[in-house]
């Protein structure tokens, strides 16, 4: 029992760690139908930030208290600036924004390699959260790991309740529903899918801050993780928010168990094959955007 609730526990992190990764694709991706491929550079970028300022700020414990809403807004300034520059011009061409912002990931992985070099650094972590809580039965569980998880949880919970009871949120279901309606509505649309991929790609910078208390960071740590994100979103359903969260959970146990029961590189194919089975079945996710179209 005490080896199966570790286990569990490892897959609930895992889980963890790809919803704060998915959350802000379930926005940009989800609610705004562009595939960014540069998503994982904005994790990079909230990673690299947190370096930067351990290196000005005395104290690991208070260098990641200032490098969680840092690390937000400047990932959420360069996902702005790619919305204005180039994905504005590219709604409603999915296929474009990929390869598009393909090419801008392989820019800022440069970017990083130029300005703090290939191989990976490493940041520390504060001592609060390299110590183990003991449970009852033997089972200790990372207080980093528990930190990923109330970390994920509070930004879901702020993220629901910004979509449902803020004006903001409201304007941003609007335009997801009927662009069309919204704007001849008088929702000035440009600012809200500029808001809207501000707020997805803070979260990204959030989810890298995240991941240096879990290991070194370096150039191409963003790429590693994309996928798994991106199917995190699709399983879950396009545009919804709480099957992103369940779908995460999911994969994040199975992959536990797996390589609990296997090796890693087998309990990725179980994964995959589970996704595709999934798929198979339910092509549209777990949950659909309801709506009162006849079409």
């Amino acid at each position: 029992m005490t080896v199966l609730f570790g286990q569990l526990f490892t897959g609930i992190s895992i889980g963890a760690v790809l919803l704060l990764i998915a959350l802000g694709l379930a926005l940009t991706f989800g609610q705004m139908n562009v595939i960014n491929m540069a998503h994982g550079e904005f994790i990079m970028a909230g990673a690299y930030t947190t370096y930067v300022l351990q290196q000005s700020i005395t104290g690991a414990g208070l260098s990641l208290v200032v490098a969680l809403p840092v690390a937000f807004v400047v990932a959420g300034t360069m996902g702005a600036l790619l919305e204005v520059l180039l994905i504005r011009r590219l709604y409603a061409r999915p296929l474009d924004t990929l390869l598009v912002t393909w090419g801008v990931s392989l820019m800022l992985q440069q970017l990083a390699r130029d300005v703090f070099g290939s191989p990976n650094v490493q940041t520390r972590a504060p001592e609060l959260l390299t110590g183990n809580v003991a449970l009852p039965g033997g089972l200790t569980i990372a207080n980093n790991r528990l930190f990923i998880l109330g970390l994920a949880l509070a930004a879901v919970a702020a993220l629901t309740l910004a979509l449902r009871l803020t004006p903001l949120g409201r304007r941003i279901r609007a335009v997801v529903q009927n662009r069309d309606l919204a704007a001849v509505s008088g929702i000035a649309t440009s600012r809200v899918d500029r808001t809207t991929f501000f707020v997805g790609s803070g979260l990204a910078g959030l989810a890298g801050v995240a991941l240096t208390l879990l290991g070194p960071i370096g150039p191409t740590m963003g790429t590693n993780l994309i996928i798994d994100a991106f199917l995190v979103v699709v399983v879950g359903g396009i545009g919804q928010l709480k099957g992103s969260v369940i779908v995460a959970f999911a994969l994040g146990v199975l992959q536990a168990t797996g390589e609990y029961l296997t090796t890693l590189s087998v309990a990725k194919v179980i994964v995959f094959v589970a996704i595709v089975a999934f798929l198979q079945w339910r092509p549209q996710g777990m949950f659909t955007l309801r709506t009162r179209s006849l079409a």
